[in-house]
């Protein structure tokens, strides 16, 4: 159920890191290019759509707890991009009804996972 106060809305999701520099070069490699704007010395934020922002910013004490996901249009094509640069999903999953998620973890151990339609959409 959506709720009428959460439609139309951005969304900004924060990583903790606690190696900026670190981290900041592997979400590159990761998103294929470099943050859309560096918001303070230890915080970039890439834009993965209009509106919907994904940031990593060096806070220690939180590194390596966040899990996230981001739906994708094009599964196949981020994982193979993603492979082409160099970064390998650390698991895949495949549910029941067909979806399927790649999941990827930073230096500090935090869950980014992709996910996208199933195959075959006559399995959903």
């Amino acid at each position: 159920m959506t709720s009428s106060h959460t439609k139309d809305c951005d969304l900004f999701a924060v990583v903790s890191v606690s190696d900026f520099a670190a981290a900041a070069a592997w979400y590159e490699q990761l998103l294929g290019g470099p943050p859309a704007f560096v918001a303070h010395p230890t915080e970039s934020v890439w834009e993965l759509d209009e509106h919907r922002y994904l940031a990593v910013e060096e806070e220690p004490a939180h590194a390596g707890h966040t899990q996230l996901t981001v739906f994708l249009r094009d599964l196949d094509a981020f994982v193979a991009a993603a492979e082409a640069r160099g970064l390998r999903p650390d698991r895949t999953e495949t549910y029941d009804n067909g979806v399927r998620k790649a999941l990827y973890h930073d230096p500090d151990g935090s869950e980014i996972g992709f996910g996208g339609d199933p195959e075959d959409p006559e399995s959903a």
